[in-house]
């Protein structure tokens, strides 16, 4: 059975300040992001990874909670390849036929972001991809219980958050005018990752190929986001 995913309408705007029990969450939908991918290099580390996902008219609020262990954050900044860290995963595509956006962020709150087309790879990157500009970074309104940088890598156990705004414009600019989201079907999926600290792991909520062809670049196997 295909991963559906129901977003709830929020019956106030999240506050951004970590709450996973706040009024504006409290109806949102929980998914776990527990299919772990046997990777080269994968270690039996088992992060357990949840996340929700509401909207208002403005955009979407995504809601990340994890419990972890071997916590590393040493890529700062915009566009850093942050997913070598302690980094959750969500990668849309709002409109059916057209690109999707990888939103990668660590734990610390460094975001990283492009538009993809073609997901096929190739020496650069993608066949076809837009590299987002730093102006884009600003538009997403973010909420990261970590410092921005953790480095020698945290050994005991901690659970992290990250709490994130992204207003239905930035979609727009690469999509077009999305109009009322209420009754859409978007495609999505989410991620669990940490492909430099000394436990590295990959896990998905929709199910990808088992050995892991591809990635998690594989918009083919996104699973259902249905907005109520």
């Amino acid at each position: 059975m295909e991963a559906t995913y129901v977003v709830k309408r929020a019956p106030e705007r999240p506050a951004l300040d970590g709450n996973w029990a706040a009024p504006a969450w409290r109806n949102a939908n929980v998914l776990r992001v527990d299919r772990f991918m046997a990777a080269p290099k994968a270690t039996d580390h088992r992060p357990a990874t949840q996340a929700k996902v509401t909207y208002t008219d403005e955009g979407l609020f995504v809601f990340f909670k994890v419990s972890d262990h071997y916590v590393v954050c040493r890529h700062v900044g915009f566009q850093a390849r942050v997913y070598k860290d302690s980094c959750a995963e969500f990668f849309v595509q709002p409109k059916a036929g057209q690109g999707y956006f990888n939103f990668e962020m660590n734990c610390g709150g460094s975001l990283l972001v492009t538009y993809i087309e073609d997901a096929r790879r190739t020496p650069t990157g993608f066949v076809k991809y837009t590299e987002l500009p730093p102006e884009m970074d600003a538009l997403v309104q973010r909420f990261h219980s970590l410092p921005s940088r953790i480095d020698p890598e945290q050994v005991r156990p901690v659970e992290w958050r990250l709490e994130y705004f992204i207003p239905f414009s930035f979609f727009e600019r690469y999509v077009g005018p999305l109009g009322k989201v209420a009754g859409q079907t978007w495609r999505a999926n989410f991620f669990k990752c940490a492909d430099e600290s000394s436990h590295p792991h990959w896990a998905t909520w929709a199910p990808l190929d088992p050995d892991f062809a591809g990635g998690f670049h594989r918009p083919d196997k996104f699973g259902v986001l249905r907005f109520e």
